[in-house]
C-alpha cells in the first residue's frame, strides 16, 4: 500500500490557501484604506469654500482692497488637487458632476465680484452656496462608501478564511483524529487481550490509512499467537484447576466441621458445598432408617451413585447422588462420605458428653432438694405430727387446721418426691430409640399394661437437651397413662415429616382425663408443658372418640435457647 496523499502536503496546501484569502482581503481593505487618506482633506476645502464665498460678499461690502487677494484664495481652493482628484482609483459621478456645477458657477460668480455687483451677488450667494453643500454631501457619501467597502472585504475575507478553516478541521477531523481515536481505542483493546475491536480505516489515501493496514496486519497475527497461547496454558493448567478445586471444596467441608458442637447444619452445609463446587444435581445423605439430609431436586431416570457411610469400620449410612452434566470424582466424594462418618461419630460422642453432663447436674440439682427442701419439709411434717397430739381433741377449729396443713404438707412432700425421681432419671444411652426404650422399661414393672414403642424420629436432628426434654415429657405422660387411667394399652409414637417437623404421641385406652385443668397441688401437665415451650413446640392433651386419652407435642429441631432449665421448672412448680 502507498501512500497517495500526504498529511504534511494536505497541511501545506490548506495553510497556503488560509494565508493567500488573507493576503487578498488585507491587500483590498488597504488599497481603500489608501484611496480614502484625502478624503478629510477633500471635505475640509469644500467645507471651507462657503466660508470664502461669504467673505467675498464682505469684501464687496466693506474692503474692496482685499477681493483681489481672496479671489486667488478661493480659485485655489476651488481648483486644489484634493478637489479635482479625491479619488486615486475612482471617484463617483456625482462627485465630479457636483464639483463641476460648482466650477460653472464660479465663473459667473467671479465675474460678478471683479464688476462689484453686489446686489447681484448677494442674491445669488444662497444658491450657491447650496451647490457648495451638495458637494460636500456627495464627498461624505463617498467616504462612507469607502468605508463601508473596507467592512465588506473585511466580512467577506473572513467568512472565506473561516469556512476554508472549518472544512479544513472537518477533513483533518475525518482523515486523521477520527482513525488516529481509533487506532487507540484498538491499541487499548488489544492491551487488555481483547482483539474483537472495531476496524480500522484502511482505506484512506495518507499515512494514516498505512498506519491502519500495517496495524490490522499485526493485530490479526498476534491474536493468532495470543490464541495459541491462552489454548496451551489452558490445557497445562486443567488438572491443576482440577487438583485445587478438590483440595478446596475439601477444605471447605473440614471447615464446616471444625466448630464447637457439630449439629444438622453441619452435614447440610458439607452437602451444599459440594453440591455448588461439582456438577451434582442432587446429593443426599441418608443414616439409619429415619435421618435423611439432601440438596437440590432429583432427576428422574437420571443414574444413582452410592458410597457408604462408615463409622468405626460400621456402614452406617449412605452418600447418594446424581449428576447429569458429568461425574463428580470418585476420590473426592469418598472422602466427602468418610468425613461425614467421622463427622457423624463426634456428633455422637459430643451427644453422649452433653447427655452425661446434664444428668450430673440433675443429679445435683436432685441431691441439693433432697438435702435442704425435702429434709425441712420432713422436719415440719414431724412438727405437725407432735403438733396435733397436743391440742386437745375438743378443739375441733385447730384440729380442722392441722388437718388441712397436714394434706397440704403432705401432697408437697410426694409432689417433692415425685420430682426428685425425675431428677434422678439416669440414662446410659444418646440414641433417641435406645433412650426411650430405657426410660420407659421402669415403667413396664409398675403396670399390667401393655406398652407399645414406635420411635422413627431421627436421634441425629436433635441434641441432648431437647432429647431429655422429650424423654421427660413421654415419660410423664406414660406415668399419668399408669396412675390415673387405668389402662390397658398404652401406645408411643415417635416420627419426623418430610417438612422437618417432629411429633411425639402417647395414646391409651383407659378412662380419659377428668378435666384438662391442673388439679390443686398438682404440677404435673405445668411442667409437662413447660418443656415443650423450652422445645419450641406446643402441647395438647385431647379425649378421642374411642376413649382414652391423647397428649400430642409437635415441634422442630431448633437451637434450645436456654440449656439449663429443669432447675427453673423445680422452682416455678412450687410457685
Amino acid at each position: 500500500m502507498t501512500v497517495r496523499r500526504s498529511v504534511s502536503a494536505s497541511l501545506a496546501r490548506a495553510f497556503f490557501y488560509i494565508v493567500l484569502l488573507s493576503l487578498l482581503s488585507t491587500g483590498v481593505a488597504m488599497l481603500t484604506l489608501a484611496s480614502s487618506l484625502r478624503d478629510a482633506e477633500a471635505v475640509n476645502v469644500a467645507g471651507s469654500l462657503r466660508m470664502q464665498s461669504y467673505r467675498l460678499g464682505y469684501d464687496l461690502q466693506g474692503d474692496p482692497q482685499a477681493i483681489r487677494g481672496h479671489l486667488a484664495q478661493y480659485e485655489h481652493s476651488l481648483h486644489s488637487e484634493a478637489l479635482l482628484n479625491p479619488g486615486r482609483l475612482w471617484v463617483p459621478k456625482e462627485v465630479r458632476e457636483r464639483y463641476n456645477a460648482i466650477d460653472a458657477a464660479w465663473h459667473e460668480m467671479a465675474r460678478h465680484i471683479r464688476q462689484g455687483d453686489l446686489v447681484w451677488y448677494q442674491a445669488n450667494i444662497a444658491s450657491y452656496v447650496a451647490q457648495i453643500d451638495l458637494f460636500v454631501l456627495a464627498l461624505q457619501h463617498y467616504a462612507e462608501r469607502k468605508m463601508m467597502q473596507v467592512v465588506i472585504t473585511s466580512v467577506v475575507g473572513f467568512m472565506a478564511i473561516f469556512t476554508l478553516v472549518f472544512f479544513t478541521l472537518r477533513r483533518f477531523r475525518h482523515q486523521v483524529v477520527a482513525p488516529l481515536n481509533k487506532l487507540m481505542l484498538a491499541s487499548e483493546s488489544i492491551e487488555h487481550g481483547k482483539f474483537d475491536h472495531p476496524p480500522l480505516d484502511t482505506t484512506l489515501p495518507n499515512e494514516i490509512g498505512l498506519l491502519a493496514h500495517t496495524f490490522t496486519r499485526m493485530a490479526d497475527e498476534l491474536q493468532k499467537l495470543y490464541r495459541s497461547l491462552e489454548d496451551k496454558v489452558q490445557e497445562k493448567t486443567l488438572g491443576l484447576q482440577e487438583a485445587n478445586r478438590t483440595l478446596e471444596v475439601l477444605y471447605s467441608c473440614s471447615q464446616a466441621l471444625n466448630v464447637s458442637t457439630i449439629d444438622p447444619y453441619c452435614f447440610s452445609q458439607i452437602l451444599r458445598l459440594v453440591r455448588q463446587h461439582e456438577k451434582v444435581d442432587y446429593l443426599e445423605m441418608r443414616v439409619g432408617q429415619n435421618w435423611l439430609l439432601s440438596e437440590g431436586t432429583p432427576q428422574e431416570g437420571a443414574a444413582w451413585q452410592t458410597l457408604p457411610i462408615a463409622q468405626q469400620e460400621e456402614t452406617i449410612g449412605q452418600l447418594r447422588w446424581q449428576a447429569l452434566a458429568g461425574m463428580p470424582p470418585v476420590p473426592l466424594m469418598q472422602s466427602i462420605a468418610n468425613m461425614l462418618g467421622r463427622g457423624l461419630y463426634f456428633n455422637q460422642a459430643q451427644k453422649d458428653y452433653q447427655q452425661l453432663l446434664l444428668m450430673q447436674e440433675r443429679a445435683t440439682i436432685a441431691r441439693e432438694l433432697h438435702d435442704s427442701l425435702a429434709q425441712v419439709l420432713s422436719y415440719l411434717r414431724i412438727q405437725l405430727t407432735l403438733l396435733k397430739r397436743a391440742v386437745p381433741q375438743e378443739n375441733e377449729q385447730a384440729q380442722s387446721l392441722i388437718g388441712n396443713f397436714s394434706q397440704a404438707l403432705n401432697d408437697a412432700y410426694r409432689q417433692l418426691r415425685e420430682l426428685l425421681t425425675t431428677f434422678r432419671l439416669t440414662l446410659q444411652q444418646a440414641d433417641l430409640p435406645a433412650a426411650l426404650q430405657e426410660t420407659i422399661a421402669p415403667l413396664r414393672q409398675q403396670t399390667d399394661a401393655t406398652i407399645h414403642l414406635d420411635c422413627r424420629m431421627p436421634t441425629q436432628a436433635l441434641d441432648a437437651q431437647q432429647q431429655v426434654h422429650l424423654l421427660q415429657i413421654i415419660r410423664e405422660a406414660v406415668l399419668n397413662a399408669i396412675k390415673h387411667a387405668d389402662a390397658q394399652e398404652i401406645s408411643v409414637t415417635c416420627s419426623t415429616s418430610s417438612t422437618g417437623e417432629h411429633c411425639a404421641t402417647i395414646l391409651d385406652n383407659g378412662k380419659g382425663i377428668a378435666s384438662l385443668e391442673e388439679p390443686v397441688g398438682h404440677y404435673g401437665l405445668n411442667i409437662m408443658h413447660e418443656r415443650a415451650a423450652q422445645l419450641g413446640g406446643q402441647l395438647t392433651i385431647s379425649r378421642p372418640k374411642e376413649g382414652g386419652t391423647l397428649i400430642a407435642i409437635a415441634f422442630r429441631s431448633a437451637p434450645v435457647e436456654n440449656n439449663n432449665n429443669d432447675e427453673k421448672i423445680a422452682r416455678s412448680s412450687y410457685e
